[in-house]
């Protein structure tokens, strides 16, 4: 396996500042010396989402200077539901940009989720939710398996593939729904998922069980590399880690469960935001822990020394492909849901623009090798709050445009800054 562990990506497992030299390290590094490998890693280029962490403190002030509503819990809440669709969609797209490929169709597989599911809930099919949502998700997952076929298999550039399937599926869109064409979703629970909320007390719960169970693999993780002689971080930035988990969650909570209602109470997590964080959790784990996720970032990095190594690239590609079309098709559930409809305004091409904008903007490499799902979710919410904060203060939607393409511009100059100050270039 030590071919295969050379091609693994810095963040998917490597410690700060080291490779094979540390690893038969006996003894950790305090605090102090852990903070400035890190300042080390940051400086060779390894900034993480310190870059998309900064760009949202700043939009956040500049927002809320120009606007005083922009910071109010109605809108943040409202913010964090605008970018669910995003983030999604920019998660999925994250699994193609690892590869070194891009996946230009998702907006329209999402949008083929989106028509299925519609069509199977409808009175005179009569589906129960739950069966048209897990049809919904299976037919996008399939749309995934076909286009991964054809560039895993036959060869052919991911680039034209996923072009053809943005006109092939848009197509079937606008045949499915007829010209002008909409279906209403009567479902109450469906139209819950992007517009319903959970309790007050529910939205505790959901949070501690998240923050705890974030906890438990921290810990785990780190205390197994500190057991292996691994360079990891001290327990007392561990616990620090955890606690700031626990402030962030706390402080989703609150924000939540705050009236943000004009006419009438309205208060509680919203649905669609749990989702997110479930997702996010799963990929992270995928990406993260599972030897899928391993071999996905050694093809991404170098996929002549992954093949070498022994890992089977079409079957790890096109799974890869099929990942992306799922998320896809959650994506377009949610879209639906929140719409409670779906019809032939659905704008696909604009979707998976912002999707690969999200991934790009929250770190993910468009070189390959590099990223995480987190990267895609915390995109979602550059794109969402620039989308929102220009909407408050009354700009049109081509002065959006501009500004989100001015940001994707700012963040890929980064990435290839930040990739020559790299050891491996990448």
């Amino acid at each position: 396996m030590s071919k295969l562990q050379d091609a693994e990506r810095p963040e998917a497992r490597r410690p700060p500042g080291g490779g094979a030299a540390v690893a038969g390290a006996a003894a950790q590094p305090s605090v102090g010396d852990y903070l400035r490998l890190s300042l080390e890693r940051i400086r060779g280029g390894e900034t993480g989402v310190l870059p998309v962490v900064g760009g949202l403190l700043l939009v956040a002030i500049l927002f809320q200077s120009l606007n005083s509503h922009f910071l109010t819990a109605g809108n943040l809440v409202n913010l964090l539901v605008q970018a669910a669709v995003f983030s999604l969609l920019a998660m999925g797209e994250v699994f193609a940009l690892l590869l070194g490929e891009i996946d230009l169709s998702i907006g329209f597989v999402a949008g083929m989720g989106a028509v299925v599911m519609c069509e199977l809930v409808l009175p005179s099919t009569g589906w129960p939710w739950w069966a048209a949502v897990a049809a919904a998700l299976v037919v996008a997952a399939l749309i995934g398996l076909l286009q991964g076929t054809l560039i895993t298999r036959i060869g052919l550039p991911s680039f034209v593939v996923t072009l053809a399937g943005l006109l092939f599926w848009q197509g079937v869109m606008l045949w499915i729904l007829g010209s002008g064409g909409s279906i209403l979703i009567q479902d109450d629970v469906i139209n819950a998922i992007g517009g319903g909320t959970l309790t007050r007390a529910a939205g505790w719960v959901v949070m501690l069980v998240i923050v705890g169970v974030f906890a438990r693999q921290t810990w785990r993780h780190d205390r197994r590399r500190r057991e292996s002689g691994l360079v990891a971080p001290p327990p007392q930035l561990t616990v620090a880690k955890i606690l700031a988990a626990l402030a962030g969650g706390v402080a989703l909570v609150l924000l939540c469960n705050a009236d943000r209602g004009v006419l009438a109470p309205v208060y509680g997590m919203p649905w669609v935001v749990v989702l997110v964080f479930a997702v996010l959790a799963a990929w992270t784990y995928l990406l993260g822990r599972t030897r899928f996720g391993l071999y996905v970032y050694a093809i991404g990095g170098n996929a002549e020394a992954a093949r070498r190594a022994g890992i089977r690239l079409p079957r790890t590609r096109t799974l890869a492909f099929m990942l992306c079309s799922f998320t896809a098709g959650i994506g377009g559930i949610v879209y639906a849901s929140r719409l409670r409809s779906i019809s032939t305004a659905l704008d696909g091409g604009t979707l998976v623009l912002y999707a690969v904008a999200a991934a790009v903007i929250g770190g993910t490499s468009l070189f390959g090798g590099r990223g995480k799902a987190l990267h895609g979710v915390l995109g979602g919410v550059v794109i969402a709050a620039i989308d929102n904060g220009m909407g408050l203060l009354g700009f049109s939607a081509a002065a959006k445009y501009v500004v989100t393409a001015i940001v994707l511009v700012v963040a890929v100059t980064i990435d290839a800054v930040a990739r020559r100050n790299r050891p491996d270039g990448r």
